[in-house]
């Protein structure tokens, strides 16, 4: 029997649709991609290792499926946000593991890089933080200096340029707009492109990168600085333009075939996803 198998791009939504899946199912079906949506976290026979695949989806999802679908997965170093320059950052950060952070005895902002199983935050001391059977002590952890941001915004980037952006938080507190109706507009898109112009390269072509006003209250000032990247395939819209950031999500989870040199170094095996 022959089984019928895609012949154009489609992309993979998971079994459970949040707003921004839906979003990006949308904006596939406006420019005449098929839209796969799976029941389960099984890639049926009909799809497997066509030519053309895409996702939006979850690490965990992602990770069941990705192989099956022949889908390179971009995504930033762990270290990347431990190795920007202080002048875009404003902080102490390093990469250690949980075992490692257990032993502080000093407050502290912990958070995974990629995966977000565990519960990002301040942190009183390191015996506040779950433990072995929740979280293995090799779990790869970010630790820094506890900062306030005033606002956060979330910029979708394509090939080192800001392709997309919306404001996701407003004193710590969830409140998207599109960043044109932002006052901060330009201040933003300053930054990002300083940011971009000296460390693109350190990045995979497609991804996300978060940005904030930070407020220091001991020394009184307020400065522009870098919140985290992340997996532009598992990060939420907001407000941003859905047609854009769905070609920043096609190029960030796509057929292998179609890696560049450069994004190679910036793809997550499809069988340690999750």
């Amino acid at each position: 029997m022959t089984i019928a198998v895609p012949v154009a791009d489609f992309l993979v939504v998971p079994p459970r649709l949040d707003r921004t899946a839906e979003l990006h199912a949308e904006a596939a079906w406006r420019r005449g991609l098929a839209v796969e949506h799976l029941s389960s976290p099984v890639v049926p026979a009909r799809l497997r290792h066509a030519v053309g695949g895409h996702l939006y989806g979850g690490p965990s999802f992602a990770g069941a499926v990705a192989e099956d679908l022949d889908l390179a997965l971009l995504e930033p170093a762990d270290d990347w946000l431990a190795r920007l320059p202080y002048e875009y950052t404003h902080r102490d950060i390093i990469l250690t593991t949980l075992g490692e952070a257990r032993w502080s005895r000093t407050p502290m902002f912990v958070k995974q890089p990629r995966d977000k199983t565990l519960p990002a935050g301040v942190y009183a001391d390191g015996s506040r933080l779950p433990g072995n059977e929740r979280y293995p002590a090799d779990t790869p952890v970010l630790v820094s200096e506890i900062v306030t941001f005033l606002v956060e915004y979330r910029l979708f980037v394509l090939d080192g340029v800001v392709h997309a952006a919306s404001r996701y938080a407003v004193n710590g507190r969830l409140d998207p707009a599109p960043l044109d109706a932002c006052a901060h507009r330009t201040a933003v898109l300053d930054f990002a492109a300083s940011l971009l112009g000296a460390c693109a390269d350190s990045l995979p072509s497609a991804v996300v990168v978060d940005v904030g006003l930070a407020s220091d209250a001991d020394r009184g000032d307020e400065h522009w600085a870098v919140v985290e990247a992340n997996m532009a395939w598992f990060s939420t819209s907001y407000a941003a333009n859905p047609d854009q950031v769905l070609d920043v999500v096609l190029r960030a989870a796509g057929p292998r075939h179609r890696l560049t040199p450069h994004d190679q170094a910036f793809t997550r095996p499809p069988t340690t996803a999750g």
